[in-house]
């Protein structure tokens, strides 16, 4: 059965990598709550989309130039009141749940991996008992190859739709080959049965991303897809008991 996960602890319904929203899908029905990490400054993983803090929250600023204590006094917009969480903090919310992890390495502000830190990421993760419960997920190529050094956890290359237009399916496919990468995720509005046939016939497994409407829900249970990620995670539940009940249109 297709998987559903969380995104970014369900956006649309409880805002942007808010408390409340993790704290919601802990108790779902859903197999993982997806979310992004960065470093502060002084050494701790914050989980947010963003390398700023510019666009969902009441402060600015770049997180791995601010320290954890000035990340932490920002507000969430549509949170409650709701601050960024560490990593630590979002393994304790998780610890009893029967929900796993898709955790996504971010790059900093200059678009690039940060150094070292794919590495005090899963060490947080295996110090918090949540390591064996992750699969990992990034848009960067060297990032996915220190996930390959440094554990043996699932990992899957999320591929823009930029990218795979400019580079084509079967190039997209041999890149993800020769770096031992053996899942894709794409956006929904770029997968097609055709696309899926070719990953398959790699060996390699296909999921979706920004599944967020009925009809994008919808699509991904038709095409079977591995996982899908959705912002309305709520509404893919039931969407998700209907389609395999045979209630689906």
């Amino acid at each position: 059965m297709t998987r559903i996960a969380s995104h970014r602890g369900g956006t649309l319904e409880f805002g942007d990598s808010t408390p409340q929203g993790f704290r919601a899908t802990a108790l779902m029905n859903v197999d993982e709550v997806e979310f992004d990490v960065h470093p502060t400054a002084d050494g701790s993983i914050v989980v947010h989309h963003d390398a700023t803090l510019d666009a969902t929250t009441d402060t600015s600023g770049t997180i791995a130039q601010m320290t954890l204590a000035q990340v932490r006094a920002a507000k969430i917009r549509d949170s409650a009141g709701g601050h960024p969480l560490t990593l630590e903090e979002l393994c304790t919310i998780y610890t009893d749940s029967r929900v796993d992890f898709r955790c996504e390495i971010k790059p900093g502000i200059d678009g690039l991996p940060y150094e070292s830190f794919v590495e005090r990421v899963v060490s947080e993760l295996e110090k918090s008992g949540m390591l064996a419960r992750t699969t990992f997920s990034s848009f960067l190529i060297p990032s996915m190859d220190t996930l390959a050094k440094e554990t043996g956890r699932p990992s899957l290359w999320l591929v823009s739709p930029p990218v795979l237009k400019q580079l084509g399916a079967d190039a997209v496919i041999d890149l993800a080959l020769a770096h031992g990468i053996n899942e894709i995720g794409v956006h929904i509005e770029t997968a097609d049965a055709t696309l899926q046939r070719s990953v398959a016939a790699a060996g390699l497994h296909f999921g979706c991303w920004a599944a967020h409407s009925a009809s994008q829900i919808i699509k991904a249970l038709e095409l079977g897809v591995k996982v899908f990620t959705t912002d309305r995670p709520t509404l893919a539940v039931k969407l998700t008991r209907e389609f395999y009940a045979g209630g689906a249109a």
